[in-house]
C-alpha cells in the first residue's frame, strides 16, 4: 500500500495498462479481463486485476497529465515491481493522414517539460518507447480494423493550448498526435529499466476540428486496447 494506490502486495501484475480515465480502467477491465477485481479506489483513481488469454494484467487510471502519471508510474514501479507500463488513451491527430479513430503507436515523445525535468536540468533527453513492445505493437496492428500509424508525438503541459506557433512546427516535423502522459512514463522507464508504449486512438483532430462523440469514444478504443494486451504478451 502507498500513498496513493492502496493495492496489497500481489495485488498489482507485472503488466500494467494505464488509461488516463478511472472510468476506462474500469471499462476495459470489464470488457477485456476475466476475473478482474478492484484493487485500487484511493481518490477515485480505480484499478483492476485479472487475466487476459492466461497473463494477469492489472489496469489502473493515471489521471490527466505527466505530474499525476508520475505518481502512480513511480509507485507502482517502485513499490508493486510493475515491469511492462502501456499508456492506453486519446490524443488529438495532427496530420492530414492520421484521421479520427486511427491508432498511434509512440516511438518518441517530445515534450517543452515533464516533471523530470529537474533531473536532467540543461540536457534534452530523448525518451522514446521500448522497441520490443513497439515492434509486437506494430504486428499485432496488423490485424485490426484501425489504420495505424508509427512515429513521433508531442506531450502537452496543457489541454488548452495557446501556442499556434508550436504546432506549426509540430506538424511541419512530422509529429503525429498530442496527449499529455507519455514522455513522463518514457522518462520513468528508462529510468528504471522498464518496458514502455503508448498506444494511442485519435480522438479530435487540431486541423480539421473533428471529434469523437463522447459516446463513441469508447467502441472506438477496442483495437487500442487489444493492441496493448498482444503487444503485451507477445
Amino acid at each position: 500500500m502507498t500513498v496513493h494506490i492502496g493495492a496489497k502486495p500481489g495485488d498489482i501484475a507485472e503488466t500494467v495498462l494505464l488509461p488516463g480515465d478511472p472510468y476506462r480502467a474500469k471499462w476495459a477491465a470489464e470488457t477485456f479481463l476475466e476475473n478482474a477485481v478492484c484493487v485500487n479506489e484511493v481518490r477515485g483513481m480505480l484499478g483492476f486485476t485479472g487475466t487476459w488469454k492466461g497473463n494477469r494484467v492489472t489496469i489502473h487510471g493515471s489521471g490527466m497529465g505527466m505530474p499525476s502519471l508520475s505518481i502512480y508510474a513511480n509507485e507502482l514501479i517502485k513499490d508493486y515491481d510493475a515491469k511492462t507500463l502501456i499508456r492506453i488513451g486519446s490524443c488529438g491527430g495532427m496530420q492530414d493522414d492520421v484521421k479520427v479513430r486511427d491508432v498511434i503507436l509512440a516511438m518518441t515523445a517530445s515534450s517543452l517539460s515533464t516533471p523530470s525535468s529537474g533531473i536532467f536540468k540543461e540536457f534534452n533527453f530523448a525518451p522514446c518507447a521500448d522497441f520490443g513492445l513497439l515492434q509486437a505493437a506494430h504486428n499485432a496492428a496488423k490485424g485490426k480494423s484501425a489504420t495505424t500509424h508509427v512515429g513521433g508525438i508531442y506531450s502537452s503541459d496543457v489541454f488548452y493550448d495557446e501556442r499556434p506557433d508550436l504546432n506549426e512546427q509540430m506538424v511541419r516535423h512530422g509529429i503525429l498526435g498530442v496527449e499529455m502522459e507519455a514522455a513522463e512514463l518514457y522518462n520513468l522507464a528508462s529510468r528504471y529499466g522498464r518496458r514502455a508504449l503508448a498506444v494511442l486512438t485519435v480522438s479530435d483532430h487540431l486541423k480539421t476540428g473533428e471529434a469523437l462523440p463522447s459516446d463513441q469514444r469508447e467502441r472506438s478504443f477496442g483495437d487500442m486496447v487489444e493492441i496493448a494486451l498482444e503487444a503485451a504478451f507477445a
